[in-house]
């Protein structure tokens, strides 16, 4: 039997779902946010990390990192760092240029990061890290404040639960925990048991959960299991930004809908290709896709055609007229399956790989 889904709400900010897109360095700028909100089910996307430093300085990158429009909405801001100081400065730039929700990086396990004792190095000093929370809550005006956690720092760390409960005291509103902990980076299972007592810990704000979600089946199980409210996902998304849309389906109706088809698959990838000339630059579009094309062949398969033809690209010119070859070249060849006169999809794969 299906569990009663409802929508998140952040202190006074009302989302559309429960489903969070997770801010995953390096690949949630506003032209991937756009592509992943305009499939549906998106509740609230984030930002790549911010580094309060670069914001307050406004640089070049930070800007980029930071840089929204009015269709990303509702955006959360995330900040990491140590300094209590910038990291409050930062939190009112933050609200000041329209963030609905601020978040404090307390679960990235990248060594640059942790190195300079943020993210989930914060995990280590539970006691300064709460004291940190109170001045940057204190600091808002409106904005709710929220944290993203990892288990601990280690198996003779786990701090979550104990830490959660209190940063709920110190004015948190919804936490988002990675079922892991950062010894782990993103090695073996989320740990779903741990996710369910961090849970148990708060008394009243909402518990997202993270990690593993792949397909709508994940995802109810894990609010099954844990009896989290809400679920962020992250890798999943970047090869199948719809998965928002399956997944919220499937939570409220039971129903996945069907699959999109390899013109709407094209159209994604045109979209964020033009988004990224829009916001970026051409150049960036360029090298960004290169990198990106494989994140969406995983669903788009047979398609070395289209790999190739990308990872060769040398100028937005080409792009369209790319895509619009291996789109002729596509569905010839799925009218030809349909009549047998070439390999299904998976078949033809093999023969690739081989």
């Amino acid at each position: 039997m299906l569990r009663i889904i409802e929508p998140l709400a952040i202190g006074p900010v009302r989302l559309a779902t429960n489903l969070l897109l997770a801010p995953i360095a390096g690949y949630c700028d506003l032209s991937y946010r756009l592509v992943a909100r305009s499939c549906g089910g998106v509740g609230m996307a984030c930002t790549d990390l911010l580094c309060p430093e670069g914001v307050l300085r406004e640089t070049r990158r930070s800007m980029e990192l930071a840089a929204t429009c009015p269709e990303d909405s509702p955006l959360c801001m995330q900040l990491y760092g140590s300094d209590v100081e910038r990291l409050c400065e930062a939190a009112r730039w933050a609200e000041d240029r329209g963030a609905h929700v601020i978040d404090i990086n307390m679960g990235c396990p990248v060594d640059k990061i942790t190195k300079r004792d943020g993210g989930s190095k914060l995990l280590c000093d539970p006691e300064r890290t709460l004291r940190l929370v109170d001045k940057i809550a204190a600091s808002l005006r409106h904005t709710p404040l929220t944290a993203k956690l990892r288990l601990g720092w280690d198996d003779s760390c786990i701090v979550a639960p104990s830490l959660a409960a209190r940063l709920e005291d110190a004015g948190i509103q919804l936490i988002t925990i990675h079922g892991r902990t950062t010894e782990m980076k993103f090695s073996g299972q989320a740990r779903l048991d741990g996710i369910a007592q961090v849970v148990a810990a708060v008394k009243k704000i909402p518990v997202v959960g993270n990690g593993d979600v792949c397909t709508p089946e994940d995802a109810q199980r894990m609010i099954d299991q844990t009896g989290c409210a809400g679920i962020m996902i992250g890798r999943a998304a970047l090869s199948a930004p719809w998965i928002f849309r399956d997944i919220w389906s499937y939570l409220t109706t039971g129903i996945i809908p069907p699959p999109l088809s390899i013109q709407e698959k094209c159209q994604l990838m045109r979209n964020h290709f033009h988004n990224l000339c829009r916001y970026r630059n051409t150049r960036v579009a360029v090298v960004e896709f290169r990198k990106r094309v494989s994140w969406y062949a995983k669903h788009m398969n047979p398609c070395r055609m289209l790999k190739e033809g990308i990872r060769t690209l040398q100028t937005v010119e080409d792009f369209d007229p790319l895509v619009d070859a291996f789109l002729d070249w596509r569905l010839k060849h799925d009218e030809d399956v349909a009549v047998g006169k070439a390999l299904p999809v998976e078949d033809t794969e093999l023969v690739e790989a081989g």
